[in-house]
């Protein structure tokens, strides 16, 4: 189904207003788990260091024919310069290095403006940000609400509410992050974020267009190669691949150019904003996206690219992990299946 829930409940608030008063009355406390909140206690240990690899330049075809992907059309000839690029996604120790140093502050733990959004109690303007919540029985995916909730709380620190947190989790990918704050961090480590055809480019590994960006079968030689949903969404996740949630960054193999998790796990912020016509504008040479944002879905909202699809796509709900298909995002809008990666200018060493 071509449907992109990769963006968060604070949109919501502008899109859907009485429903969400209701989210976030009820919302609040529904998220348990048997670790408290700490931010101080967070560990250290990272055992997953930074590291970035030389992607050399190159020319590959960019977009899809699937069609279920009419933004992803048509398919064109591509050429990038070389650039260094984050071995993996971006973790949760690695942003509160940028945290520390900073006193940064993400947009999902900002106070929420009332004059934003009129007509919703103060009360209930509460920081906070979009939490997958499975449902108790199989559903239609014609609302995805029923999936998703806005939940007071809920940031990098702590990606499910207040109740949760990222204590011993070092290494997996940090979430919650909205293009505001992946850019603020790239700034602050020297870095950038990827185009989108950066991007792909770096996703096909060096082998050109296939099924699946790792090859032509979903579980070669019987095993999963990324970190999507297995079972029926959204009521029933067999975590086939040994992980419900996150997997931490480099849990399955890199691709042909050292990179990993580039698809599956969360979905990564690109430097483009988004347009469903540009590749049928696109220049030949390192194209950097359109000049503005459009989405005739919501016109309003200016929107970033985002790719890679996250541990809740599979073929049967949020295909848009498979190969040349984009996602899109409001740029203040997060999520627990929203990260990032940078991206680095220069030679090879």
């Amino acid at each position: 189904m071509d449907l992109i829930i990769a963006s968060p409940m604070r949109n919501i608030l502008l899109l859907i207003g009485s429903i969400l008063v209701l989210m976030l009355t009820a919302s609040g406390c529904t998220q348990t788990s048997d670790k408290t909140s700490s931010a101080s206690s967070t560990a250290k240990v990272d055992t997953v260091p930074e590291k970035m690899v030389w992607i050399p330049a190159g020319a590959f075809d960019m977009g899809s024919v699937d069609p279920a992907f009419a933004d992803s059309r048509p398919i064109h000839n591509v050429t990038v310069n070389g650039f260094w690029m984050d071995e993996h996604e971006v973790t949760n120790v690695e942003f509160e290095r940028f945290v520390k140093a900073t006193n940064y502050q993400t947009v999902a733990e900002q106070p929420i403006n009332p004059a934003d959004f009129p007509g919703v109690p103060v009360e209930n303007l509460v920081p906070g940000s979009g939490v997958f919540t499975p449902t108790a029985q199989p559903v239609s995916y014609d609302n995805p609400l029923q999936w998703w909730a806005y939940v007071h709380g809920a940031s990098w620190r702590n990606p499910k509410g207040t109740q949760s947190s990222i204590d011993g989790k070092p290494n997996d990918p940090v979430v919650h992050i909205s293009y505001t704050d992946a850019a603020a961090y790239a700034k602050w480590a020297g870095k950038r974020l990827p185009t989108e055809a950066e991007w792909e480019y770096a996703a096909q590994g060096g082998k050109g267009q296939q099924a699946y960006y790792w090859g032509n079968e979903l579980k070669p030689d019987g095993k999963w190669m990324a970190n999507i949903y297995q079972g029926n969404f959204p009521d029933a996740n067999t975590s086939e691949d040994g992980y419900e949630d996150l997997a931490p960054v480099k849990s399955y193999p890199a691709n042909g150019y050292g990179l990993y998790d580039m698809d599956g796990n969360v979905w990564e912020w690109c430097s483009d904003f988004y347009r469903p016509d540009y590749y049928a504008k696109s220049p030949v040479g390192n194209p950097k996206g359109p000049e503005d944002s459009f989405d005739p879905d919501e016109p309003g909202l200016v929107k970033r690219v985002q790719r890679g699809g996250s541990f809740l796509c599979s073929d049967q709900y949020c295909i848009r992990y498979k190969p040349g298909s984009r996602g899109k995002g409001e740029v203040n809008s997060a999520s627990n299946n929203l990260g990032f990666r940078c991206v680095k200018d220069g030679e090879k060493k």
